[in-house]
């Protein structure tokens, strides 16, 4: 049996051990041949001399995305310790500078971290229109935002502009209190959210006043030429089909546009059908609008996410041929 001892002094041991020594178990059970104890800012691994070998290059990973960013969920700590492959290891560990779409607030750096949404940086980068679907968690609207601000601060657009239709989703939106604003801002909150990963609150706060980047229900774009501008439509499922011709009709010169949409969250009335999937249709083979589909393997939220798209996906499927059989 060998000991070795690994120093984390250069990284927070609470962001490294996790809450409760949360992230310190499952090192534990993705190496359970080891004994691994932890002192301080120190790890003390006893065990095979190979396996200690695969845990100390594991956790030297752990270690640079530390360093690097500051801050790592349990899941992503749990990603890069099962990451046998190398290009799902490099979706982490940054190693191509140029993959960086932006570096966020505190250092954070913000870049397409699957398959899928290194095809929506790539289609973003050679057409004007993207249309991106997929479930929930799988990063559109993220990676988005992220190619809306890269495109700001590379001075390649003037402005951005996000919109999402405001439509209720169970609630009543005249019941919310407040004035229009107010009652509208929730159903906007998660493209601020987005911003302000990306984005110096007080820079953000003068881009907001000065409308370099705007924030506004999809109304708001009607009568408009949305020119020298990254426009992103999110939530587009939501959308009937006027609202997305009148959309798509507003995009001026020197304008690029993502349309992202989850078939999985429609929360339009029984009676009114999405106008998005009708145009990714009429829209298939136009030149210069690509169609990026993603998929619960894009899923970069908690680990839960994905089983839980898998499972609602499962039960469609049985459900749907139940159906058929009647």
């Amino acid at each position: 049996m060998t000991e070795t001892i690994i120093n984390l002094e250069t990284v927070n041991p609470i962001e490294f051990f996790g809450v409760n020594n949360g992230k310190l178990d499952i090192l534990k059970k993705k190496f359970p041949l080891l004994k691994i104890l932890s002192r301080g800012t120190q790890l003390k691994l006893s065990g095979a001399p190979e396996q200690i070998e695969g845990a100390r290059e594991k956790i030297d990973l752990l270690v640079q995305y530390l360093q690097r960013n500051g801050h790592m969920s349990e899941n992503y700590f749990e990603q890069i310790l099962g990451g046998d492959d190398e290009k799902a290891i490099d979706n982490f560990m940054d190693r191509n500078p140029n993959d960086v779409l932006v570096y966020g607030s505190n250092g954070k750096t913000v870049r397409a971290r699957t398959a899928n949404q290194k095809l929506l940086v790539q289609a973003c980068d050679k057409n004007d229109i993207v249309f991106a679907i997929g479930p929930a968690g799988t990063g559109k609207t993220y990676t988005a935002v992220a190619l809306a601000v890269r495109a700001l601060k590379s001075k390649l657009v003037k402005k951005i502009i996000l919109t999402r239709p405001a439509v209720e989703a169970g609630e009543s939106l005249g019941f919310l209190p407040g004035d229009l604003k107010e009652k509208i801002d929730p159903y906007l909150r998660p493209l601020y959210d987005a911003l302000d990963d990306m984005i110096p609150a007080d820079k953000l706060g003068y881009y907001m006043s000065t409308r370099t980047i705007e924030i506004a229900p999809l109304a708001y774009m009607r009568g408009r030429t949305l020119d020298n501008a990254f426009i992103i439509l999110d939530e587009a499922q939501n959308t009937n089909d006027l609202q997305i011709k009148m959309f798509l009709t507003r995009i001026g010169p020197n304008a690029k546009a993502i349309i992202t949409g989850d078939p999985t969250q429609i929360d339009l009335p029984k009676n009114q059908h999405s106008g998005l999937f009708k145009a990714t249709k009429i829209l298939r083979n136009i030149d210069g609008i690509a169609h990026i589909e993603l998929d619960e393997e894009d899923v970069v939220r908690h680990k839960l996410v994905k089983s839980i798209i898998k499972a609602y996906n499962k039960f469609d499927e049985a459900h749907t041929r139940e159906s058929e059989k009647k």
